[in-house]
């Protein structure tokens, strides 16, 4: 396998200045990211599917073990306070539990039948969308969860590091990253770690472009969990209602907080109104157009 491979350019790195060190790394970094470049057409197929496949019940389901599952963690975890997206309608399944986040459990990522049975406990549907990641592309627990999960009728999107392997013939969308040799051979949470967080970044992002929570370029959506937030959300108002910050705090107080509300609020919209709109269509942008 390809993120096995020993690269003989790096034998003696740890003999090297560590400087010189760092910027073999940073290098590899780079490469690792330029990899994604032509994967651009599928993780975009593969995002409108996965947004279209959501409706309003559909969870994100991310799968892994170690270093993948970790990754797949972080990326769904952010995706709460930063869109608002529910935390109902997230799931993790990971080899060993959660508690493998920062405990090795032995054997975990080995056990196939662990794999299939957390899909069939997370009782999954069709409106569904399951992220399975393993830079071998051959991890038995993962494997099985996206085949059992597709099996299910959830949409399955994979990100491997390795061709023409289990995990990228499991699924619906596959995506493999062709990171290569690691510069410490083996260690995966390097480029091809690298690689699938930036492949689940442009995933969750482009899914939540796709189901209207962002507008214009903002977090419309955002959670105001702290006071950096609320001078954000402000300022969001301010500009996109075209009304002054004072004006645009009075909105956000009267819409609880809700960025979107508040922009319609402050553009003249009483809460009733405004309430019933977004309720029926959550898409500021086709809000703001029905109001001419």
């Amino acid at each position: 396998m390809g993120t096995e491979a020993i690269d003989p350019s790096y034998e003696d790195i740890d003999q090297w200045p560590t400087p010189l060190a760092v910027a073999a790394m940073v290098e590899g970094q780079m490469a690792a990211i330029a990899s994604l470049r032509a994967l651009t057409g599928p993780i975009a197929a593969a995002a409108e599917a996965a947004a279209q496949r959501l409706g309003q019940r559909g969870r994100l389901v991310y799968v892994g073990a170690g270093t993948s599952g970790r990754v797949a963690v972080q990326d769904g975890v952010e995706l709460y306070p930063t869109f608002n997206w529910p935390q109902a309608r997230l799931h993790f399944i990971m080899a060993g539990g959660l508690v493998a986040l920062t405990e090795a459990v032995e054997g975990a990522e080995d056990d196939a039948e662990a794999g299939a049975q957390a899909i069939r406990d997370a009782r999954l549907t069709a409106e569904d969308v399951v992220f399975g990641l393993a830079a071998s592309g051959r991890t038995p627990y993962t494997v099985a969860a996206l085949r059992m999960a597709r099996a299910a009728g959830a949409l399955t999107i994979g990100i491997a590091n390795n061709p023409d392997t289990p995990l990228l013939d499991a699924v619906e969308h596959p995506l493999f990253a062709d990171t290569g040799a690691e510069i410490v051979a083996g260690s995966t949470r390097m480029k091809a770690g690298t690689a699938q967080k930036a492949i689940l970044n442009l995933l969750s992002t482009a899914i939540m472009l796709r189901r209207g929570l962002v507008y214009r370029g903002r977090m419309v959506n955002m959670r105001m969990s702290n006071a950096k937030l609320l001078a954000r959300g402000r300022q969001m108002v301010a500009d996109l209602a075209g009304v002054d910050l004072d004006l645009a705090g009075e909105a956000l107080d009267r819409a609880d907080h809700d960025i979107k509300a508040a922009v319609l609020i402050a553009m003249g919209a009483d809460l009733a109104t405004v309430k019933a709109a977004l309720a029926a269509n959550p898409n500021l942008r086709d809000a703001i157009k029905a109001r001419g």
